[in-house]
């Protein structure tokens, strides 16, 4: 059952190439040649809020990494050298933190259930909480609550990226690197900008 809905979409595959070859033979060709994305963007692995679908983007325009809760973690290797890439060779001025509403990561760290292995990674978010408290205790539901933290998370993980080395470094040498506080909302299919302080209503 599994292996047969794993095929279903090697068929939906050739049915999408042929779709774009037929409209546009060179497209594949061009893809090839190599990628000149517009931002980077570092969104949550959660698979409802797949970001070129979301932004209408064509394939090439983001350069992006995905983790639990778009954390930007000083430990994390991994994102770092993505972020390094993305500044010093693709030459991106512009990195995009997207969280979305009603992120699970979001929930999981505002319990005070344990998780085992992932615990280590939401003790990123708990330090959020933790700077937060009066606030997120002041929401009027558990929705809102999370709601809340997944906005402040975001607005955190942007200050995260200013004391990296990478960011530094690049502003140091004249790189102009705008950064973008942006929130998916599955009940209306919009992306907010939270930059600017001035935030949606929950």
């Amino acid at each position: 059952m599994c292996e047969l809905s794993m095929d279903q979409f090697l068929i939906k595959n050739k049915e999408w190439s042929k779709k774009l070859n037929a409209s546009n033979p060179a497209y594949f060709q061009q893809l090839a040649e190599g990628q000149s994305p517009k931002a980077l963007l570092l969104g949550c692995s959660d698979s409802r809020v797949s970001p070129s679908q979301v932004l209408g983007a064509e394939l090439g325009e983001f350069f992006i990494h995905r983790n639990i809760a778009n954390v930007v973690s000083h430990a994390d290797m991994n994102f770092l050298s993505v972020m390094q890439y993305a500044i010093e060779v693709l030459k991106i001025e512009h990195i995009i933190v997207y969280g979305h509403y009603g992120c699970g990561g979001i929930k999981a760290a505002l319990s005070n259930d344990a998780h085992g292995l992932i615990d280590n990674w939401l003790a990123n978010i708990r330090d959020v909480i933790n700077r937060n408290k009066e606030e997120l205790n002041a929401c009027i539901d558990a929705d809102c609550q999370v709601n809340r933290l997944v906005e402040l998370n975001v607005l955190a993980q942007i200050e995260n990226i200013k004391q990296t080395s990478v960011y530094k470094e690049a502003i140091k040498h004249g790189h102009n690197i705008k950064l973008h506080p942006w929130v998916f909302d599955f009940s209306t299919g919009l992306v907010h900008d939270l930059a600017g302080g001035v935030l949606p209503p929950i």
